[in-house]
């Protein structure tokens, strides 16, 4: 997500950052290379523009501070800039404040994932706002798209509306309500159909869906890789039959990110939701903040722990740790942390996450390590015995050449994945004899192979 602007203004901040003093010529080259990093993330013209525009100002009038270095604040100011490009600081939460069952439309064009984001917001209110949900497909043009949500209904463990033949897309709304009516049902999602291109036909239905149902609200799904195309499409939609908040699905797999830095300024309407991912959990809500902090490379550490807290098995984890610091840690324990690692997500968006390390990130990319090394490394440690796992110090040359036959690598991978339980297990021994006031009074120092023992 936003990789190459990311990219782009990292290294026009890098130059920013070495000088001691900025004059009105610096100043005015790295806002031209802004400009033209913006132009090819897809941004809209008159929003490059105007941002331009905003941070030229606010950076002729700034304050000098001494403390801080001119190039930084030039960042701070850009940061500040398209915090507001994006929406303001804070998220904008769902309108849930209305009486139940709480109608929610979910509009777009055909092949927006608009279908598989009703089921990801269904388990979202689910698990984090604890609601009762029921979904309805009202799309009656796409063959099997009622029984598609159907099934995303049971995967996430909510209701869905039977499925009644014949029936027009205003009627099934309506029979939605009071199904959720009589079941107590607190929210009722309404995926109503797509077409390939917006049409006066596709408005209209929208419209009598809209006036009929009076929902708290009409959220457009746009898919974030088709860049301007998402502009126009959610122009078009608030024009003719208003949005109250847009959700960008496919944010993952949009490597420019221009669609996110249009949407509020085209359309007036927050982006409220993100879809990060195909699983029917990677739904994440918009936190403007945030995420201009990893555009600019100032990485997401509060959605980080957040993402952790939502997927670490916190007593699994307290385990864990105990195990570790008393030494007892085997392999049987580094398989379980990467499971648990692997639940956050790939290891690029974790580091995405993380401050300053936009190079690194794109190193682990190019090596593809994403796809393979927890899977691989979890594979060799499933080839060992309950023995070997517990015990690696048995593990010579016959038992690796079977256990990478049958994991499906080769010995040297095993020797690596040894090599490094080794060291962390060794560091865990250091950690352990030094004790808290030990590693207070000499630092990762003391942590160090070849350091002496503290007395």
């Amino acid at each position: 997500m936003f990789d190459s602007l990311s990219g782009k203004l990292g290294g026009v901040f890098d130059r920013l950052r070495g000088r001691g003093v900025l004059d009105p010529a610096d100043v005015a080259e790295a806002l031209r290379e802004v400009r033209l990093a913006m132009l090819d993330a897809d941004v809209a013209l008159p929003v490059v523009r105007d941002f331009i525009a905003a941070v030229r100002e606010r950076a002729a009038g700034a304050e000098v501070i001494d403390s801080v270095a001119p190039g930084q604040q030039i960042i701070k100011i850009v940061n500040d800039a398209m915090i507001e490009q994006l929406g303001g600081a804070g998220a904008v939460p769902l309108n849930l404040n209305a009486a139940a069952p709480v109608p929610i439309l979910l509009v777009g064009l055909q092949g927006s994932g608009k279908t598989t984001t009703a089921g990801k917001l269904a388990l979202h209110l689910l698990r984090r706002e604890r609601r009762r949900v029921l979904l309805a497909s009202l799309d009656t043009q796409r063959p099997a798209a009622q029984l598609q949500l159907a099934q995303l209904a049971e995967t996430a463990g909510v209701a869905s509306l039977p499925i009644v033949p014949g029936e027009t897309p205003l009627q099934i709304a309506r029979r939605a309500l009071d199904t959720a009516r009589r079941e107590v049902i607190d929210v009722v999602i309404l995926d109503t159909a797509g077409r390939l291109s917006i049409d006066a036909a596709l408005m209209e239905e929208v419209r009598a869906i809209r006036d009929a149902t009076q929902p708290a609200e009409t959220l457009l799904v746009v898919d974030a890789m088709t860049g301007q195309d998402a502009v126009n499409t959610a122009r078009a939609f608030n024009e003719a039959v208003g949005v109250s908040g847009i959700v960008l699905s496919r944010m993952d797999g949009d490597a420019r990110g221009g669609a996110a830095l249009s949407m509020r300024a085209i359309t007036g309407a927050p982006i409220k939701l993100t879809g990060t991912g195909e699983k029917l959990d990677a739904l994440e809500v918009f936190h403007p903040e945030r995420v201009a902090g990893r555009i600019l490379g100032m990485g997401d550490v509060v959605g980080l722990v957040e993402r952790a807290a939502e997927t670490i098995d916190q007593a699994e984890a307290e385990k864990l740790a105990a195990k570790m610091m008393k030494g007892r840690f085997d392999l049987e324990d580094y398989a379980s942390q990467l499971k648990q690692i692997g639940k956050m997500g790939s290891l690029s968006g974790i580091l995405g996450m993380l401050p300053g390390v936009g190079k690194m990130k794109a190193q682990l990319e190019d090596a593809k390590l994403d796809t393979t090394v927890f899977k691989r490394q979890a594979a060799i440690i499933g080839s060992m015995t309950p023995k070997e796992r517990r015990t690696p110090d048995i593990i010579k040359a016959s038992r690796k050449r079977r256990i990478a036959s049958g994991s499906g690598t080769s010995v040297p991978e095993v020797n690596r994945l040894l090599k490094q339980f080794d060291d962390m297990s060794a560091m865990m021994k250091r950690m352990n004899k030094l004790g808290q006031k030990g590693l207070m009074r000499h630092g990762i120092a003391g942590l160090m192979p070849g350091q002496r023992r503290p007395y």
